[in-house]
């Protein structure tokens, strides 16, 4: 998300109840940045195209996940690159989580492909030996077989746990992992990742399911309440966050 190409696109702020405010310092940190922004609803993406989204999922986010869900399963707005955060009751920004992207399954293989092309991550593929992380309970059988088609040797981890065992003892060119594992979310995965040499620079994919129960939502805003641990991010945090992800 460079600010330079924003002139004529704007970051959107999502996920924030209109009249509660709680956007304010978030839309200040990125105005500091140098990104126009503006809170946003998601019936209007049909009508404009943002630059990019930057999405409340904490408790107290006016559906978050709904709308994340919905963003990503429409094939008109799945390539728009959401950034999910923490805003706090007040709006303070606890947390940032910048996944490399999404993936609703089951996965479409078409627009696997496309994607990880666009972020290059297919070229060097078939001439070395790359491989990539599948982290989920069920091992998703589709989506490995996709990613081994395309020259990847696939090695599954089925919990956090094990998938850090692995990436401590060998680098892998980049990761799928399911939003909810059996013991934290893709989101500590990440955090946990940035702290092992060989992960630093991982990136990892999120894995979600193309519709979420209300408990299930409550559940992972929970978790990524518990994560973040009453932290607020300075503006220049933030703005490292955000630019780590362009």
């Amino acid at each position: 998300m460079d600010p330079e190409t924003a002139n004529n696109r704007e970051l959107w702020i999502m996920g924030v109840a209109p009249g509660t405010g709680r956007e304010r310092l978030l839309s200040s940190y990125l105005a500091a940045g140098g990104y126009r922004n503006r809170p946003e609803r998601i019936e209007n993406l049909g009508d404009e195209r943002p630059l990019g989204i930057v999405l409340d999922i904490s408790p107290f986010s006016d559906d978050g996940w709904g709308l994340l869900l919905r963003i990503k399963n429409d094939p008109l707005t799945r390539n728009i690159p959401v950034l999910p955060v923490f805003l706090s009751e007040t709006g303070k920004v606890g947390g940032v989580f910048p996944v490399a992207g999404f993936f609703t399954l089951p996965v479409d293989e078409n627009h696997l492909f496309d994607r990880l092309a666009v972020f290059g991550l297919t070229e060097d593929a078939e001439t070395w030996d790359l491989q990539a992380l599948v982290v989920s309970r069920t091992g998703e059988e589709k989506l490995s077989k996709a990613i081994e088609s395309l020259g990847f040797e696939v090695v599954k981890a089925y919990t956090g746990k094990e998938t850090l065992a692995l990436t401590s003892i060998h680098p892998r060119y980049m990761a799928f992992a399911s939003l909810m594992l059996p013991d934290m979310t893709v989101f500590e995965l990440l955090e946990k990742f940035r702290h092992y040499p060989y992960s630093s620079n991982t990136p990892i994919f999120a894995l979600l399911k193309d519709d979420m129960k209300e408990g299930e939502k409550s559940a992972m805003s929970r978790e990524v309440a518990n994560l973040v641990s009453k932290k607020e991010l300075t503006r220049e945090q933030f703005l490292a966050h955000l630019r780590r992800r362009e």
